[in-house]
């Protein structure tokens, strides 16, 4: 892949997104949302390939890559209002889907053309497949650790906004109760990812984006999170309890460890 390739993409993208636009003020603010979240996810992904041994040619296929990763969003939200896959559809595989219908990585190599529809299609997965080529696991851990590091700035916003400032789409509808899930509590002290069968409440699913950082691949990624001071503007909006400020240090923790050599590249 070439630059004028990306720089094509991003106004196909663009337009793309312009076709989902609406005079409705809620609708318009969600299309949005997404529209500005996948740049932010292009940005992620090119600091995180800066800090490490990749050339060129796979920045500008990585970038592609998180700007395509969410396309299945606007026809999910189209047909559903929704952006809850546990309710509509899983936006991955839409993702993968719609650019094969639209056809527009066309003109490149047809190996480019699988790494891009791979990795959007599994970018949202629990866990990376398993029996994965190497070109292919490292662009889906790249689009997973770009993605996350975004989403949780969508999040945090949200949850320091005022009520008439916030994106619907991003209320996920769960009872904002003072408490939390003791057994999600436990996943984070387990250095395990929270599923999200046990989310219950609106505290519980913070927990569960703290587990995250767990599944992050590479030293940029954690310095991102750590400059961006996620884990405390997260753990500010949970209940300020002893197992919570544990739980908060534990994560630091973590994360000083792994920077200091135990992840990714």
């Amino acid at each position: 892949m070439e630059l004028d390739d990306l720089n094509f993409y991003k106004k196909w993208f663009s337009d793309y997104c312009k076709s989902f636009y609406s005079p409705d003020i809620k609708d318009q603010k969600n299309i949005y949302l997404k529209e500005q979240h996948s740049f932010k996810v292009c940005r992620n992904i090119v600091e995180i390939v800066r800090g490490l041994s990749i050339n060129d040619n796979r920045m500008v296929l990585a970038e592609t890559i998180a700007l395509f990763h969410d396309i299945g969003r606007f026809p999910q939200y189209a047909k559903y209002k929704t952006f809850r896959d546990s309710i509509s559809v899983n936006h991955g595989l839409l993702g993968a889907q719609t650019l094969q219908k639209e056809d527009v990585l066309k003109n490149l190599p047809e190996k480019e053309q699988e790494l891009i529809i791979q990795a959007v299609k599994f970018h949202n997965a629990f866990s990376i497949p398993r029996k994965q080529k190497d070109d292919s696991l490292l662009f889906l851990k790249l689009i997973r650790d770009a993605d996350k590091l975004d989403i949780w700035r969508v999040f945090i916003e949200y949850y320091e906004s005022p009520e008439v400032e916030k994106a619907s789409a991003v209320n996920l509808e769960l009872p904002d109760m003072p408490g939390y899930s003791e057994d999600v509590l436990s996943c984070l002290y387990k250095k395990q990812i929270v599923p999200l069968s046990k989310i219950k409440t609106l505290n519980d699913f913070k927990l569960l984006q703290l587990s995250w950082i767990y599944d992050l691949n590479f030293k940029p990624s954690l310095n991102l999170l750590s400059e961006r001071d996620y884990i405390d503007r997260i753990t500010s909006k949970l209940p300020q309890t002893e197992e919570i400020r544990k739980a908060s240090l534990s994560l630091k923790e973590f994360v000083c460890q792994q920077l200091k050599g135990g992840c990714g590249l």
